[in-house]
């Protein structure tokens, strides 16, 4: 399974389209900060506008994607002279549509939604991710054509707004986190993304690690085989990922390891070394720095939240 792919698989996501905004000329739109484990994400389809995020901002263009993994709170912006307007919101069946106060022709096109995910693997990838992240989709042959087919079906599923609205617009976020997360990022506004490495032998040995976890890799059996030596390799590595082999390895285990403790009633040491630890103590300090509990705790606030969620109602 490709590194995207698996990725996915792991973090349990949730998808959502909250907003479709036609924003017309001199607007502000304020985004207040999202609950924990929610990542909020905008992709312009038409025109131009700026996000503010704290002290970055933003220029949007078409087929930019930006994803803030924090939730912070945030500006959508559009240009023109005169006094500033704000936005007013009509709710539909499936999404809210936002325009501009006192009228006025849309200027861009802009989708708004949010990703949920779960408080182990899922928090692991979003908090490894640049914050904000800013990739222009529209800007790259591999992307462009694909972009533009699945903003026709966005703009046609939210023209329609009918039966299984919600749940399509849902699929169509999930395949646009994909792409954000296998494309190129903006250089001028975003440090290097880990999941789209551009060195084919970095994006590999990425790959190679998720398929195998538990595997012995050391430094220099992951440099042997990216075919460099020790030094070249850990330097291409920290550039290609924004991180060291160290902290890779680390998220990477941990993530798979909540998997393991959500599907199995097995002892913590037996999966431990499943992914690499033949210390239990060394496995519990690592998954405690990532997710903010032990193994253990973790596992029966799973279990419990399961319960409650599965427990028939009054």
């Amino acid at each position: 399974m490709d590194t995207v792919s698996r990725l996915l698989e792991l973090v349990r996501l949730g998808a959502s389209i909250d907003k479709r905004c036609l924003l017309g000329r001199t607007t502000r739109m304020d985004v207040a900060a999202y609950p924990k484990l929610q990542a909020p994400f905008h992709v312009l389809l038409e025109g131009q506008c700026q996000l503010q995020v704290g002290s970055r901002l933003l220029e949007m263009r078409p087929g930019d994607v930006v994803l803030i993994p924090s939730g912070s709170p945030h500006q959508v912006i559009t240009a023109g002279a005169g006094r500033v307007r704000g936005t007013t919101d009509t709710a539909g069946e499936a999404f809210v549509t936002t325009h501009s106060r006192r009228g006025g022709a849309a200027v861009i096109d802009l989708f708004c939604g949010h990703y949920t995910f779960d408080a182990g693997a899922g928090a692991v990838l979003f908090g490894s991710l640049p914050d904000p992240l800013h990739v222009p989709l529209g800007q790259s042959a591999d992307t462009e054509e694909m972009l533009a087919m699945l903003s026709a079906m966005m703009r046609k599923e939210a023209q329609r707004e009918g039966k299984g609205t919600a749940a399509i617009l849902s699929a169509l976020a999930t395949a646009l986190l994909a792409m954000t997360l296998r494309s190129s990022t903006n250089a001028a506004t975003t440090s290097a993304l880990w999941t789209a490495a551009a060195d084919p032998r970095i994006a590999k040995t990425i790959e190679n690690v998720l398929q195998e976890p538990g595997a012995d890799w050391t430094i220099d059996r992951l440099s042997r085989s990216a075919a460099m030596s020790r030094a070249t390799f850990l330097r291409r590595f920290g550039q290609e990922t924004g991180m060291t082999v160290g902290t890779f390895l680390v998220r990477v285990r941990v993530m798979t390891a909540v998997q393991l403790l959500d599907s199995s009633d097995a002892p913590v040491a037996p999966g431990a070394s499943q992914v690499g630890y033949q210390s239990e103590s060394a496995f519990s300090r690592a998954f405690r720095a990532e997710v903010g509990t032990t193994p253990a705790r973790f596992r029966r606030r799973q279990q419990r939240r399961w319960h409650e969620e599965t427990a028939p109602g009054d």
